[in-house]
């Protein structure tokens, strides 16, 4: 699942693995770990953006790297090329752990799946799009603090053959048109 924040995303995946035989991944887990200090994606992010990303501690400062990646066009592009090659590497380690454990189904949420050219989409059967409003992606970006996401990815539209799902109404109701997709597939 992919949208912008606020789109209910984490959400409805929460929802949805509480059914038998389905597994959530929340993809930002999934990044922040493969730029952990030692890391390939680690020194290629504070080449890139310096050394004011990094923490007291010396681990990539989530908030700073961002400060510096959403700056502009350009610097976002080169975060994604970074760190999203390496994203769909531990993914996909993390898909066959999943078969191998059970899982039927298994839903990877992430804002950028559909949209950065650096996703390998090939391990997907389908790419599903949550389409909310403004005005609803704000209220839900408030109530958990996170107001400052809100325009992060203005304008981010999915590409062609992304399956687009209605977002604005509640979790459950979100949750059950996702869930009649994904029985289609």
């Amino acid at each position: 699942m992919a949208g912008p924040p606020g789109s209910g995303k984490s959400a409805v995946g929460r929802e949805l693995a509480k059914r038998p035989g389905v597994r959530w991944i929340d993809l930002d887990p999934v990044a922040w770990s493969v730029y952990r200090r030692g890391t390939e994606a680690f020194v290629r992010l504070v080449d890139r953006f310096g050394s004011d990303v990094l923490s007291d501690s010396g681990e990539i400062d989530r908030r700073r790297l961002a400060r510096s990646a959403f700056a502009s066009p350009g610097a976002r592009a080169d975060l994604d090329e970074i760190v999203h090659p390496a994203v769909s590497d531990a993914l996909a380690e993390r898909i066959r752990l999943e078969a191998r454990e059970g899982a039927e189904i298994l839903l990877v949420e992430g804002a950028l799946l559909a949209t950065s050219p650096h996703v390998d989409r090939h391990a997907f059967d389908a790419v599903l799009w949550l389409d909310a409003s403004s005005g609803v992606r704000q209220r839900r970006l408030a109530a958990s603090g996170r107001e400052a996401q809100a325009d992060r990815l203005r304008g981010m539209e999915p590409p062609p053959g992304t399956v687009r799902i209605p977002a604005d109404a509640g979790v459950t109701e979100v949750a059950e048109r996702v869930w009649r997709v994904i029985s289609t597939l």
